[in-house]
């Protein structure tokens, strides 16, 4: 990458961050070519908050934030939104939960009141908070339908069983019709609040004005005794293969997740891990799983590997949508490639292929406002360091083939995994 194109990169130069006295972190970066603005980030209100009795409460009350204010109607937030051509939205994790938004700089103002007002006084009005749970019921009698999503909540409930991991966080029917309106206004009032909150915002507005205006907004929000999270326990590692299988009738196609534990976002094993994981199944076709369990074998729809690295333990996985006749053999021709990958790592061709590929695709990710933002946030919230993007080609030529081999032997043992089944 040239010096010009690495410029273009986002660096500590051109971002600017700043602490606020109240815990929040802001990030901004100027775009001037953009007359529109992107809002994102993230607070800590997930699901590690919630019980086994009521799980899927932080997702209830994050899709419950916009339903109504202590100022406006679930109407009038949306209209104000709508006659501006601007969106607002939020969404739940493990750890955090988040928001994004964007609008024209000019209603900037108005984008960030929205956010302020939905955070910190949404009134959970009676007749909106059943609306949504019926919705929120029906998205669960979806789910239960899904090949897909209940073969990954098996996967997660083997791989990690007895952790906060195994749970998902939308919840079960039976907790989500146990939530009360007491319930979301408590959550709320315990777990939100401006200690550890990130504020990014991207787009056509100078540093100074983008700051001036988001501590206008959430500047002054306190709250004593916001709550911790608890800490993570240790994941079980698995001692031998684990498989189940899931039943929905009706269905022409089985969902297979074969899979184990995979590194943190921090740990020195990711980059070799993403890299090994892209030759793995995800390159051209989906790299070698799809090429030997898809277009070699021909034996399903489609197949590849993904790794899911976060704050705690991640997971590595390989998925593959089956004719249901097909599952034995599938599973076999995974494990095997897994057993491959794992006696002989990647070829040279190929380890230079997904570099070139990593190299190339970061630009492209940081053309738009809302990439630079995903950027900036994942900069912040692995503590990567200001110019992360500006060293990225460095960090991934540095990754040898004895990298990768050792990543996949560190993680994948092909005769202790996690296999998981969904389909008819």
């Amino acid at each position: 990458m040239d010096s010009m194109k690495k410029n273009s990169l986002p660096g500590s130069d051109d971002i600017y961050r700043e602490a606020l006295p109240n815990g929040i972190t802001i990030l901004t970066r100027s775009n001037f070519n953009s007359p529109s603005v992107v809002v994102s980030g993230y607070f800590n209100a997930g699901a590690i908050f919630d019980t086994d009795e009521k799980l899927g409460l932080a997702d209830f009350v994050t899709s419950a934030l916009m339903r109504g204010t202590k100022k406006r109607s679930f109407d009038e937030i949306y209209y104000a939104l709508e006659s501006v051509g601007a969106s607002l939205s939020f969404n739940t994790g493990v750890h955090k939960s988040g928001f994004h938004g964007r609008s024209l700089v000019e209603d900037l103002p108005l984008l960030l009141s929205l956010l302020a007002e939905s955070l910190t006084q949404p009134a959970f009005p009676k007749a909106e908070i059943e609306k949504l749970r019926s919705q929120l019921l029906t998205g669960l009698t979806i789910r239960a339908q899904d090949t897909s999503e209940m073969a990954s909540m098996l996967f997660d409930g083997i791989l990690f069983r007895d952790h906060p991991y195994s749970r998902p966080e939308d919840g079960h029917t039976e907790t989500i019709q146990r939530i009360t309106r007491d319930d979301l206004a408590k959550f709320h009032r315990e777990t939100y609040g401006p200690r550890g909150m990130v504020i990014v915002l991207v787009g056509g507005v100078k540093a100074e004005e983008a700051v001036r205006q988001v501590k206008r907004a959430v500047g002054g929000w306190q709250v004593k005794g916001q709550k911790e999270a608890q800490e993570l326990p240790p994941v079980k590692i698995l001692k031998k293969t684990v498989q189940k299988s899931h039943k929905i009738a009706g269905k022409s196609q089985s969902d297979l997740i074969v899979g184990t534990n995979g590194p943190k976002r921090k740990d020195p094993e990711f980059m070799p891990a993403l890299l090994g994981n892209n030759v793995l199944g995800q390159f051209g076709m989906m790299g070698r799983i799809g090429e030997v369990v898809r277009e070699k074998s021909g034996l399903a729809y489609y197949a590849g590997s993904s790794l899911n690295a976060g704050l705690g333990p991640g997971s590595w996985e390989v998925s593959a949508g089956v004719n249901p006749q097909n599952v034995k053999k599938a599973t076999e021709l995974i494990i095997s490639e897994l057993r491959r990958f794992v006696d002989e790592g990647v070829t040279a061709d190929e380890l230079a292929d997904t570099q070139a590929n990593f190299i190339g695709r970061l630009p492209l990710s940081l053309e738009s406002n809302g990439g630079v933002v995903n950027a900036l946030l994942n900069i912040e919230r692995y503590d990567l360091g200001l110019d992360y993007y500006r060293s990225y080609e460095n960090m991934i030529h540095e990754v040898t083939r004895a990298d990768v081999l050792s990543a996949g032997q560190k993680y994948i043992d092909p005769d202790k995994l996690a296999i998981a089944v969904a389909g008819p």
